[in-house]
């Protein structure tokens, strides 16, 4: 009697995940290539206000003459926030928030002079708290930003903190290299971030 409740078991159990694997692969073949690219996109746990904000165009930051076009960026295959192609651009992380979203929406722009041109961030360390920066979007809207604070960090420390947010409030996160450069690993000795928040 046992062994046959077993069986059943057993049956009911692979009937199951044959079931599930039906379904998985009904929903991962018919589902539309672009519905499965914006469910990946937005952070669990946010809320989506893709309707009403657009993708950031131009970023602008008049008290340092600021005045660049924004790249679109994900992760390097280290699993770090790549950066701008171009030392005049900014680069914005499109696995987060856009700017304007609920959450923290992350720019990143070069430092140092490089063949004789100059980069998007050099002066970003001049920033001070009421500061304003704004955020022009591919609609043609304008979100404003002001500074509430700057950090600096060592290149290995952790910066979760600079990616999210629990305050269900919209910010921009500006992030530049800082201090002295370092030969052998090609790169800055600290990383500045300056915060704001949405006006």
């Amino acid at each position: 009697m046992r062994l046959k409740i077993l069986s059943k078991q057993t049956l009911l159990l692979a009937v199951a995940i044959f079931g599930l694997i039906f379904f998985l692969l009904f929903l991962f073949y018919f589902t539309p290539e672009s519905s499965i690219v914006e469910s990946v996109a937005v952070i669990p746990g946010q809320k989506s206000e893709r309707s009403s904000v657009g993708l950031p165009a131009r970023i602008k930051i008049p008290s340092i003459n600021v005045d660049a076009p924004v790249e679109y960026v994900g992760l390097t295959p280290d699993g770090v926030m790549d950066v701008p192609k171009e030392r005049a651009d900014v680069a914005w992380f499109n696995l987060g928030p856009r700017p304007g979203e609920n959450g923290s929406a992350v720019i990143a722009g070069h430092y140092g002079w490089k063949n004789g041109k100059a980069s998007a961030f050099d002066n970003l360390y001049q920033l001070r708290k009421g500061d304003k920066i704004y955020i022009e979007d591919d609609k043609g809207a304008i979100v404003s930003f002001v500074v509430r604070e700057s950090r600096k960090y060592d290149p290995n420390a952790d910066a979760s903190d600079v990616f999210g947010s629990s305050d269900e409030k919209a910010h921009l996160n500006l992030i530049t290299c800082e201090g002295v450069w370092d030969k052998v690993s090609k790169t800055y000795s600290k990383r500045l971030v300056v915060f704001t928040d949405k006006e």
